[in-house]
């Protein structure tokens, strides 16, 4: 879906990977539900939109919309040490991942939204 800040339209989505340190296979069972719901309290706090998450047993997979204000490397920083950062704090297992990622993106831009977009635009600027 095609959202707005008072300047642009946009529509991205990242898609990001990472794997824990020595990627060991311990992100099971609670580790599991409790990283979700960490990824989910940094997306609402940061202003993203996490349209997926999946926590594998030696990686994880997020798919998170965000506004073009925040560079993707920004965006897995604050996922990844966040993520630790409160994990560690609040349980007694340890979490810590390596720093290497993978992201990729992921939109859709049609020939349609284009021209619906300059057509709309043709109003001049306000």
């Amino acid at each position: 879906m095609v959202k707005s800040t008072r300047h642009a339209k946009y529509e991205l989505y990242y898609h990001i990977v990472f794997v824990p340190k020595y990627r060991r296979s311990h992100l099971t069972g609670k580790t599991n539900e409790r990283l979700e719901t960490i990824f989910a309290e940094i997306c609402e706090d940061k202003d993203l939109e996490l349209a997926e998450s999946e926590v594998m047993p030696d990686y994880v997979h997020l798919f998170i919309g965000s506004p073009p204000k925040n560079a993707p490397s920004l965006i897995v920083n604050w996922v990844k040490g966040i993520s630790a950062r409160k994990y560690n704090q609040r349980y007694d297992d340890r979490v810590k991942w390596t720093r290497s990622y993978y992201v990729g993106t992921a939109g859709s831009t049609s020939k349609g939204a284009v021209e619906q977009y300059i057509a709309e635009q043709e109003g001049g600027d306000e």
